[in-house]
């Protein structure tokens, strides 16, 4: 059985447990949401109790020894580190959760709170304040469902050593796709397939490979979106198989509640510092402002507007690039360029510099004419020389969409043979994904191991290739000039102005009025003399009215024209349907 099988016949026993659960409580909660806010903070709450449980009886012993005139940080700390897990968490609570299953269940409810206020202040506030546990555990208590899903929660066995943190993420990200088909909700976020996390880490540390040799190397790593931190888990493991002795930094902030608790729990039994995980919508508030990062990584929503947010994003675009969004506003029913120039925004200024992989739809490519937000960002970021390359990804690779992806890879301090070079590379077609054996939502496809290393070879080796498309910065830019025709009379005379700077020059007619896109490798008055003046003669071009813009038609360039079938080719297929279809209807017939 491949990893990828084993994974997935594990998530797929436990999400099948957690549902089996879920099915139990659609007429008990007030919506439909709330099941899912009540079963996934639950088992968050059996995995820590089965990382605590063998080091209960050592945090009681420590309790009794402790300073009553200590300050609670002090506390904490000593009854963290009497866990002998080298991790940031304790629950002082006198029972684990295998005990309470022994004891009367009418006190679960009390019980239960009582453990939750074990743990260190800020992991109360994930439960009580962000997960709303305690409000959940009173409505199952209410509706008399609370000790059965106690019961089968805490029976399952959610010890690191039995479900890595890589499968853990799976599994939330399985139930929460479940959950959100369930309740018809329209998800913002598409949870990233674990194979592309892998992608994008190998292909952000593939430059660091000798950097990171030796003792004392440290990297870190930034996701502005960053979900329950699958992303950010996955950058860890890439960056440890290259040096297990490297000190590897997680950095993330996310919108949610759920996602934001999840993922902070997920970091503290990592080892990692969970307060450096912040809640809160990135775009509003960069809650990382002062840090910038070697690594950033990101799969930000898909189309969303940033109505919300757009009284502070453009609050701080008044900055210019003294703020995060200088380059231009997109328009407000996407976002996803904010982004972009967001985690531009994140990384390391210094000699090294940093690189950040972003998974974005199609729509950052094209959309928006010169001088619109868009093109103005594209052409910021091109001119800039930050655009290392783009990687097509093969469609029904996400739970929740199956459109086209791609993974931008920015870099801010390119290899010298790199600079003044965008790599496009094609991903998508059958020869880089393989069927998945049972679909996950809209996940039909999958990238093996070996195609994952293949993708970040053909990105980064100079080797000839039919995926691969080379091109200098400029081959992405285009002028848009304005091309005017002369307003003429019914006798078809020229009307002359007669007012102003313009007063015996021709007037434009508005009508025939038309715009052109010129290359910007091309000379425009060459382009004009050839493309427009043999159609129109007497016409001129408005110059103040030119405008740069930059576009990356990604699809036409790996275009391949495919001749239509010959007619006698389709005539002679028709004449054996046609007799397949009469065979047919005489055996009726008899």
């Amino acid at each position: 059985m491949t990893e990828s099988n084993a994974i997935s016949s594990k998530v797929s026993e436990l999400s099948n447990n957690a549902w089996s659960i879920a099915d139990s409580l659609w007429t008990a909660l007030p919506t439909k949401g709330d099941v899912k806010n009540t079963i996934l903070p639950f088992m968050v709450l059996r995995r820590l109790d089965c990382v605590l449980e063998p080091s209960k009886q050592k945090v009681l012993d420590a309790l009794k020894k402790l300073n009553p005139d200590a300050t609670k940080e002090m506390q904490e700390k000593l009854l963290s580190k009497s866990t002998g897990l080298g991790l940031k968490v304790y629950n002082s609570a006198p029972f684990t959760m295998a005990e309470l299953r022994n004891q009367d269940p009418k006190d679960l409810y009390s019980n239960l709170i009582d453990y939750i206020h074990g743990f260190p202040e800020f992991l109360q506030d994930v439960f009580i304040k962000r997960f709303e546990l305690p409000f959940k555990l009173a409505k199952l208590e209410e509706k008399d469902r609370l000790f059965s899903v106690f019961e089968k929660i805490s029976q399952m066995d959610l010890h690191p050593e039995n479900i890595s943190n890589l499968e853990m993420g799976y599994l939330y990200e399985e139930l929460i796709r479940k959950f959100g088909e369930k309740t018809a909700e329209e998800a913002g976020s598409h949870y990233t397939p674990r194979e592309i996390v892998t992608l994008i880490a190998k292909l952000l540390l593939n430059n660091d490979r000798e950097a990171v040799q030796g003792e004392g190397v440290i990297r870190t790593f930034y996701d502005g979106t960053c979900g329950t931190g699958g992303m950010l888990s996955v950058a860890e493991i890439e960056a440890k198989k290259l040096n297990p002795s490297m000190i590897v930094e997680l950095y993330g902030q996310q919108l949610t509640d759920d996602g934001y608790a999840v993922c902070v729990t997920d970091m503290l039994l990592k080892g990692q510092d969970p307060l450096r995980i912040k809640l809160g919508d990135t775009l509003k508030n960069d809650q990382h402002s002062d840090k910038k990062f070697h690594f950033c990584m990101a799969n930000p929503p898909y189309g969303n507007d940033w109505k919300d947010a757009k009284i502070a994003v453009e609050a701080e675009a008044q900055k210019g690039f003294n703020g995060r969004f200088g380059a231009g506003l997109p328009r407000i029913n996407d976002g996803q360029l904010l982004f972009v120039e967001h985690f531009i925004s994140k990384l390391r200024d210094d000699e090294m510099g940093g690189r950040a992989g972003i998974v974005l739809n199609g729509s950052p490519l094209f959309t928006g004419g010169a001088g619109t937000g868009e093109s103005d960002i594209r052409k910021w970021i091109i001119e800039n020389d930050l655009l290392e390359g783009i990687i097509g990804l093969p469609t029904d690779m996400f739970y929740n969409t199956g459109i086209s992806t791609y993974i931008w890879i920015l870099n801010n301090r390119k290899h010298t043979e790199r600079k003044g070079k965008i790599r496009l590379l094609d991903a998508s077609g059958p020869e880089f994904w393989g069927q998945m054996r049972k679909s996950m939502g809209s996940k039909r496809k999958q990238l093996s191991i070996d195609t994952v290393d293949r993708i970040v070879e053909l990105f980064y080796l100079n080797k000839p290739s039919k995926f691969i498309k080379d091109f200098d910065d400029a081959d992405f830019g285009y002028t848009t000039i304005t091309v005017e025709r002369p307003l003429r009379d019914e006798s078809g005379n020229i009307t002359l102005s007669t007012k102003g700077k313009t007063k015996g020059q021709p007037q434009t007619d508005a009508d025939l009025r038309d715009t052109e896109n010129v290359p910007l490798k091309e000379d425009i008055q060459e382009y004009f003399k050839r493309e427009v003046l043999p159609h129109a003669p007497d016409a001129w071009i408005d110059e103040s009215k030119s405008k740069i813009g930059y576009e990356i038609p990604f699809t036409r360039h790996f275009y391949e024209y495919k001749a239509p079938r010959s007619l006698a080719e389709i005539d002679a297929d028709l004449k054996k349907v046609t007799a397949e279809i009469q065979v047919l209807l005489n055996e009726v017939a008899e």
